[in-house]
């Protein structure tokens, strides 16, 4: 009987946004690929039957990833030889043709159930992968659906699928098909945020046999897998200093799971070793890197924090500021997510510029009526902005919101110490991305907004607005003034 149970050891990341290099924290190092690919190599040496899976986002965050849009990124992944990934939504930043060039650099399979193309419905990726190990066949299925995939809005030929209602049909086709009396095991690999993975769990037939789902995007650090419908979900938070790890006993002869047993591990000096062949690659691409971007474009008065997305913060008063100031409009809305880092300063080199606001596109200016603008607040105070599931945003110095969320009533709107009315004209800026999308974000029609003006970009380049105040202004300061005020 002993005979017909294998051991088997899951590793899993998600969100790395090219956090490649440590963390020194109380003199210690924290994270890194170095550590990382160290804790891999170790536990494939100590465990025979051991499987290493990424779950999207493997791109973006660093200037190694930037300056070779991506293919140093594939390179390093390809030292930590990943039995399957799936893709996230920021692997399309370079666009989706440049992601299908990446995926033929890649040694390791990259697989996805519902990017394809809308002329003839056919797949991008292949969607699914068979994996077998220790006399075990698992079946990994690859999902993004099209709520985190914004950035393809302009690429009219591909479409994803449309909810979690039809990604997990889309799961039950997969598993009709290619699930077989040989499959041992069934794995959504997602990256899709939590919320969505639970919704997801809750939608599939226990007969397509999902046994878990290892997820990503909503960078979410777990204590537990949590049970949806009998099916595990996993999430390994974000960046490098941490991995998630899955050790199962599994009955070939019931083809069933007899244990699981799931926690995150920390990376760090106690717990992973250093990989020099890692490093000496890594070094490679730093050495490239620092002689372009390692130079001192100014200093703040103090280190400045951005440490929630859903509220205003240090970092994200600062820029909303900093792009408003002398332009052509009266509000600049930054997207949160827009802003990287969670802390930063006081020194700012070029490379801590450019990693924080990685996303440099143009500027759009819109007008909007007072009425309009209410909306918006209101859309962007809604209940799914506490979830992390949608966009939030840091506003310029002179609106003040204050929002209950127990009521769900804004209860004060005002710009420069005044009410905002109805007929009142406000003009706003938005980042390209945040444009393009604005219906969705924003929760007002474009079509309707544009009836008031025409807009216009006003700037090719935030990041050329960024670097030439934060050049001539020494000591900059920013602090949470209660520009939002949230009340419960």
């Amino acid at each position: 009987m002993e005979d017909a149970i294998t051991k088997l050891t899951i590793l899993h990341s998600n969100d790395m946004h090219g956090d490649f290099l440590p963390k020194l924290r109380s003199k210690h190092e924290e994270g890194g690929l170095v550590r990382l690919s160290g804790y891999i190599n170790k536990i494939r040496r100590e465990k025979a039957n051991t499987l290493y899976v990424v779950a999207g986002d493997m791109f973006r965050g660093s200037i190694i990833d930037q300056e070779y849009e991506g293919l140093s990124t594939i390179d390093l992944m390809n030292n930590l030889r990943p039995d399957v990934a799936t893709i996230g939504n920021h692997e399309v930043d370079y666009g989706l043709a440049h992601l299908l060039f990446l995926e033929k650099c890649a040694r390791f399979p990259i697989i996805n159930a519902d990017l394809y193309v809308t002329m003839n419905s056919a797949r991008l990726f292949k969607p699914y992968l068979n994996v077998e190990i220790g006399g075990l066949r698992i079946l990994f299925i690859g999902l993004l659906t099209e709520e985190v995939l914004a950035s393809t809005k302009q690429e009219k030929i591909i479409g994803s699928f449309i909810d979690i209602k039809q990604a997990a049909r889309e799961v039950g086709i997969i598993c009709d098909n290619y699930r077989t009396v040989k499959t041992d095991m069934t794995i959504l690999l997602t990256h899709i945020g939590l919320e969505k993975d639970r919704e997801l769990a809750a939608e599939l037939d226990p007969d397509w046999g999902v046994n878990m789902i290892i997820g990503g995007h909503s960078h979410t650090f777990m204590d537990a897998p949590e049970v949806v419908n009998g099916i595990p979900i996993v999430q390994a938070g974000t960046g490098t200093g941490i991995i998630g790890q899955i050790d199962l006993q599994y009955d070939r002869e019931q083809k069933k799971i007899l244990d699981f047993q799931w926690k995150c591990v920390p990376i760090n000096e106690q717990t992973a070793p250093r990989d020099p062949i890692m490093e000496d690659l890594l070094n490679s691409y730093r050495t490239q890197t620092d002689k372009k971007y390692k130079r001192v474009v100014t200093r703040w008065a103090r280190k400045l924090t951005h440490p929630s997305r859903e509220q205003e913060t240090e970092m994200g008063n600062l820029y909303a500021d900093t792009i408003q100031w002398e332009s052509s409009f009266d509000i600049m809305m930054m997207g949160s997510g827009s802003i990287r880092k969670k802390e930063l300063g006081p020194v700012i080199e070029y490379q801590d510029m450019v990693e924080n606001t990685p996303y440099d596109d143009a500027l759009w200016m819109v007008e909007v009526t007072g009425d309009q603008f209410r909306r918006i607040v209101k859309h962007l105070m809604r209940d799914d902005a506490w979830k992390g599931e949608t966009e939030f945003y840091q506003f310029s110095k002179g609106v003040h919101i204050r929002y209950n969320r127990t009521t769900k009533v804004l209860e004060e709107l005002t710009f420069n110490g005044a009410p905002v009315t109805p007929d009142m004209k406000l003009k706003i800026a938005l980042q390209n991305y945040h444009y393009k999308n604005f219906d969705e974000f924003l929760g007002v029609p474009l079509e309707e907004v544009k009836a008031n003006m025409r807009p216009r970009v006003v700037a090719t380049s935030v990041n050329n607005i960024i670097e030439e105040y934060f050049a001539t202004n020494e000591g900059l300061d920013a602090h949470v003034e209660g520009r939002i005020e949230l009340v419960d």
